[in-house]
């Protein structure tokens, strides 16, 4: 299932190189708040989830703007067995309002 999401993306991490054992990794992490789980009333406000949204090339499509930003996600929900994972596959950042700006 591919869904639309309007997120807050407060950090971004490239990572690119060599394992000692020879395992070459790249990919850019996203940092994206997200709501707690409020169900059972333990939790409250957001966290943190971290979302690969692809190789080190996609931190220079963001790099330059200020953070934290929104934008609207493009996401895929996969089932494996008994789990479900939600994939980023796109970010798209909307306009920085005045006030984000400087932060």
């Amino acid at each position: 299932m591919s869904m639309e999401m309007k997120v807050t993306v407060v950090g971004m991490k490239a990572s690119k190189g060599q394992m000692d054992n020879g395992t070459k990794f790249d990919s850019t992490k996203a940092f994206l708040l997200t709501p707690l789980d409020d169900r059972k009333g333990t939790a409250k406000g957001q966290g943190v989830a971290e979302h690969n949204i692809g190789d080190s090339t996609e931190y220079d499509k963001y790099k330059h703007l200020p953070f934290p930003f929104d934008a609207v996600a493009s996401m895929d929900v996969i089932v494996s067995g008994a789990n479900t994972k939600v994939i980023v596959t796109g970010l798209k950042p909307v306009s920085v309002s005045p006030a984000k700006q400087g932060t």
